[in-house]
């Protein structure tokens, strides 16, 4: 074997570690994947045991997505230092409102909740369902929070 071989073997050698190094990396350490999808692969993060929320963040936008128990995509909504925007995915996407500014409904179940969003879910006789949207600052006065004024 002559030395430009030996050191294309080497070469080839560190690259096929480098690559199952970055591999097994990124299987231990990537974002989750599959917004819009009926079973992506995130974690399912939601309040309420009717429902599977799922969240995906990308370049500081938090994208919060709400599946029923079958799959179906029922709605998605992007958030950001206080501002939301309503996606266009899934079977409820034209029910969403943000931000939400009208009273809490007895009937409204809290389906995902952090320190800065607040998604709620409430079945209209339609069989349809409408999903509000809200901030710390605005989810506070409408689902009674108390003290620091956040949820």
């Amino acid at each position: 074997m002559s030395r430009s071989q030996g050191v294309r073997k080497a070469l080839l050698a560190g690259f096929v570690a480098i690559g199952l190094t970055s591999t097994a990396f990124a299987q231990t350490s990537a974002p989750a994947t599959g917004l819009g999808q009926s079973w992506p692969n995130a974690t399912d993060v939601s309040a309420s045991p009717n429902w599977h929320v799922y969240v995906f963040v990308l370049q500081g936008i938090k994208y919060i997505q709400i599946n029923d128990l079958n799959g179906t995509v029922h709605a998605a909504v992007g958030a950001a230092n206080g501002t939301t925007i309503v996606l266009p995915v899934g079977v409820d996407a034209q029910n969403v409102t943000t931000p939400a500014t009208s009273a809490a409904s007895s009937t409204a179940q809290v389906v995902y909740q952090d320190a800065a969003t607040t998604v709620t879910a409430t079945p209209q006789s339609s069989g349809k369902t409408t999903f509000a949207v809200a901030n710390a600052e605005q989810a506070c006065p409408a689902y009674g929070c108390s003290g620091t004024g956040a949820p």
